[in-house]
């Protein structure tokens, strides 16, 4: 099967994304975009809805999505978050929801949630977009039988996401952060199917957060 690889690519001060050897357009719509030290840098705690918009055609069998992240601050109020959108049908040049027609994977610190869907603490989404104003929950995990092994100095880490989607199956895998050999898997709902996009979008919620290709 043929494999795309989408890696964050900082090149002199600007910010890009690539796939097979090409330089797609991005936009960095809302939030602080950055280069700092190296690394491309989200630097607004208070922007909700930060997202930086990559175009990268997806319509492989088989897509990897790669890089690292970074807590860089801004969940001492009790609520931090980021993700990324993939498949996403068409790029939106301003503050949203949600992002065209697209699947949103999302990891969430919250101390205080608002609804009864998403679990207090740590914890990760699946959501469906389905346009930039309607987004649906499809699946909420508790995570905090793993965050208790997270200690002050794990938070200070660059930890690696590799997530490999077939776009034909709805399979996804996402790889243990610790152990490479080692993934948690799921299927997207068949009506999802088959999954095609133009671009990718990456975003943060009420934290600040730094990436790089790994």
């Amino acid at each position: 099967m043929k494999k795309m690889v989408l890696a964050l690519v900082l090149i002199t001060g600007a910010v890009f994304a690539y796939a097979q050897a090409n330089l797609p357009n991005y936009q960095a719509v809302s939030g602080r975009w950055s280069m700092i030290g190296g690394r491309l840098q989200q630097t607004d705690e208070r922007a909700r809805l930060a997202r930086l918009n990559v175009r990268v055609p997806q319509a492989s069998d088989i897509m990897t999505y790669e890089f690292d992240a970074k807590y860089e601050g801004g969940a001492e109020d009790g609520h931090a978050g980021f993700g990324i959108h993939v498949f996403v049908d068409n790029a939106f040049s301003r503050e949203a929801w949600g992002a065209g027609r697209s699947v949103l994977l999302w990891l969430n610190y919250d101390e205080k949630p608002l609804t009864s869907d998403i679990p207090k603490g740590f914890s990760a989404q699946v959501y469906r977009s389905l346009s930039n104003t309607d987004m649906r929950l499809v699946e909420s995990i508790d995570l905090n039988e793993f965050f208790y092994y997270v200690t002050d100095n794990d938070l200070l880490q660059a930890w690696p996401i590799k997530i490999v989607i077939n776009s034909n199956t709805g399979e996804t895998r996402i790889y243990d952060p610790v152990d490479s050999t080692i993934y948690y898997y799921f299927y997207l709902d068949r009506s999802y199917l088959p999954l095609r996009g133009e671009w990718v979008v990456l975003r943060t919620n009420g934290m600040k957060a730094s990436f790089t290709a790994q």
